[in-house]
Parts: C-alpha cells; structure tokens; sequence
C-alpha cells in the first residue's frame, strides 16, 4: 500500500497537483508553501527550482512549433508562451492519473476556458491508447517516463509508447526527456515503484531502440550529491534530485 500511495503522491507532484485519496498530501512537509523555491508549487516560468529558461532552451523550441508534453504539466504553460498563438501544445493527461486525480479535469477545463492558452489542447487517453498528431516539433516528458514501468500506469507497453513518440515527429524533430537519476544495475520495474527514479542508460537504450539518435544532454538539473537511495519526495531530498535531461532526435 505505501508503495501505490508513492507512487500516486510522486505523480500528483510531478502533475502539480495535490494527491488524493489514501495517499491525501496536501504539501510535503518543512517546505514553506509560500516560497518561490518549493519545489511543490509553482510552474516553469514563475519557480526557479524547475530551470525553466534552460530547459526551454535546451529543447529548442521556438514560435509557431508544435509540441506533445506527455504527463502535462509544470511545463505546458511555458510551452504555450513560447510557441505562441500560431503554435500548438498538445498536452496528455493519462487516463490512469485522471481516475485517481478527478480535479485534473477541473484544471484542464479551466485552462481551455483561458485566452492565454487557446494554443492547448488535452487529451486523457489511457496510456497505451495515446495518439499524437503528426509532424511534431517535439515532444517532452518531465519525471514521468519512470512511471511507465510502474503498476500504476500498467506498466506501459514501453517500446510501443516510444514507437509512437518515434512516428508522430516530423524528420529532425526532438524527443526530450527529464527524470530523476537511479544507480545503475537496479530491475528497473522495482526502482521505479519504489524510488521512482531510472538508470538514464535505459531509458537512452529503450529509445533509440525506437529508432532515436542520441542528441545531447544538460546538466543544469544534475545534482552529484545526491545518494540516490531515497525516494524523490522524500524531504531530505524533493527538490535537490540529480536529475537527468536527454534529448533524442529523429533522423531526417
């Protein structure tokens, strides 16, 4: 049980929402919820934890692209910002986080209400029925490409997730993903589930399995003091993960 509320908790974060239910957090412990550098609230553009500009920067994204952001959430208004009105954010929203967080739908109406993100559009397929246009730009993953091998999502039929990343970019578009770093030899199944981190060599494997040529990475998220033992919410260590950023690209 603790293990199935870390993993709603750790997704509920990732999301920026509050989890729900027997795993109810309404703000991790010993972190001012009024401060700019919690790493619970906010989004990319208004809290420094997130490197947003970086980030940005590092994916490449420019006016009038189009971009997936799978698991939207810190991220999609800054994308929406920075593609403009003549660009496109296709933010996902699983079905398997919906059913465990209902007040994401609340947030998507919401934001579908806002002029200032009429270039948003969400979709809540479940994870494996997921479909993405065509000729993207991008597509990003932030913390959550773990949580495709964890229970709570399925596990996710992986290679297949990343065959459709794969066919939905146009020739020379990038495939970016962030995640917390595990130790490497670990089942990567059983790290997930309980640290929910990712040895940063597998996910490189599995998506160039899908065709992906590795393109590059940012340490501006790394963090080498990081023990790598502890689960990502906890205390000790939220906000202060060494954190990979990979950026794949289709070949043209």
């Amino acid at each position: 049980m603790k293990r199935f509320q870390g993993t709603v908790v750790a997704l509920a974060m990732a999301l920026g929402v509050a989890a729900v239910g027997g795993a109810a957090l309404a703000q991790p412990p010993k972190f001012d919820i009024h401060s700019p550098t919690d790493p619970s609230r906010g989004d990319a553009l208004n809290n420094p934890v997130y490197k947003g500009p970086e980030v940005l920067k590092f994916i490449g994204l420019k006016k009038g692209d189009r971009i997936a952001d799978i698991f939207g959430g810190r991220f999609t208004t800054a994308f929406a910002a920075t593609v403009g009105p003549k660009g496109r954010v296709y933010a996902v929203a699983p079905e398997e986080a919906v059913k465990i967080h209902p007040e994401l739908r609340e947030m998507i109406t919401a934001r579908a209400k806002d002029p200032a993100y009429a270039n948003v559009e969400t979709t809540t397929p479940a994870i494996d029925a997921m479909v993405l246009p065509d000729k993207l730009d991008a597509v990003f993953i932030r913390q959550n490409y773990h949580d495709l091998h964890v229970r709570f999502m399925g596990p996710a039929d992986v290679p297949a997730f990343n065959r459709k990343v794969f066919a939905a970019l146009k020739p020379g578009g990038v495939y970016v993903i962030l995640d917390h770093v595990a130790l490497p030899g670990g089942e990567v199944a059983a790290v997930a589930n309980r640290l929910h981190r990712i040895d940063p060599a597998v996910v490189k494997a599995e998506v160039e399995a899908a065709g992906f040529k590795f393109d590059g990475e940012s340490k501006v998220l790394a963090n080498p003091a990081d023990a790598h033992d502890k689960m990502v919410l906890e205390t000790t260590i939220l906000g202060q993960t060494d954190q990979f950023l990979y950026r794949f690209r289709k070949p043209k």
